[in-house]
């Protein structure tokens, strides 16, 4: 097994371990189910859960993934002095986080999916569901890499990590239809649509309730994204740029962690 490998199963061993972790997978078990008790079939479960897995997934991802970085800020440095590259090193600590978050989550709302017989009632919806938790929950551990690493101070980092998080989830959509108001004489699909692509919380969003054809109760610019593409060719163009929102904080947080000192 590579080094890489090895740094993985202990740091997820380590955050497999942490009690909130567990808290967090109960959480989604108990309101899946209690979802499909008291609200109905599948689609209804799902469509209830849309907007806790929007803001719950990219909160806890960016809180926690900030705060175990800068916690592990010792073990990195024990384990800089050794001969242990920085890419393997890196690969280990994003690995050992961005799983057992990701886990977390899939697990947590599959199990009760799968126990009520969900993904077969009502299959690609739900997929696409915890696919779009599983992109969140990576897209955000990847931003909180970077914020960790670009902050030194930790209060400073989660300052930055709450804002972030406030940006996505809820001044997003404020700030979006004061420009419509301000900008309603001139032509805005292009722009909504390319401000759309900058928010992996909104994009995963439209992606959702396109599935449920409901794209327009995604907002102006979910209505404006399902009439400029299609239903068909929007998911995909919202899977692409959800795909680039993992890679892009991956790649800027592994330069930080190349040159930082620590």
């Amino acid at each position: 097994m590579t080094l890489a490998g090895r740094l993985f199963i202990c740091a997820a061993r380590d955050v497999s371990r942490r009690r909130w972790l567990v808290a967090y997978t109960l959480f989604y078990v108990l309101l899946t189910d209690a979802l499909f008790r008291f609200g109905g079939n599948g689609e209804r479960a799902a469509l209830s859960l849309i907007n806790v897995v929007l803001g719950l997934v990219p909160l806890v991802s960016v809180i926690f993934g900030t705060m175990y970085l800068y916690n592990a800020r010792e073990f990195i440095q024990m384990m800089l002095a050794q001969p242990v590259g920085r890419r393997s090193l890196f690969l280990g600590l994003y690995g050992g986080l961005a799983g057992p978050l990701t886990a977390s989550f899939v697990i947590g709302v599959g199990l009760p999916l799968a126990w009520h017989g969900a993904l077969v009632e009502a299959g690609r919806p739900l997929v696409v569901l915890l696919g779009a938790g599983a992109a969140l929950s990576l897209v955000f551990t990847g931003l909180a890499f970077v914020i960790a690493l670009a902050c030194r101070d930790r209060a400073a980092g989660l300052a930055v990590a709450i804002l972030v998080w406030l940006t996505a989830t809820v001044l997003y959509d404020g700030l979006v239809l004061i420009g419509v108001v301000l900008l309603r004489d001139y032509p805005l699909e292009r722009p909504l649509i390319a401000g759309m692509l900058s928010n992996p919380v909104d994009l995963a969003r439209v992606l959702l309730l396109i599935q449920f054809d409901l794209g327009a109760l995604a907002g102006y610019t979910g209505a404006v994204f399902e009439r400029f593409f299609g239903a068909v060719q929007g998911s995909l163009w919202a899977v692409a740029a959800l795909t680039l929102w993992i890679a892009l904080p991956f790649a800027g947080g592994f330069r930080l962690f190349a040159r930082k000192d620590f």
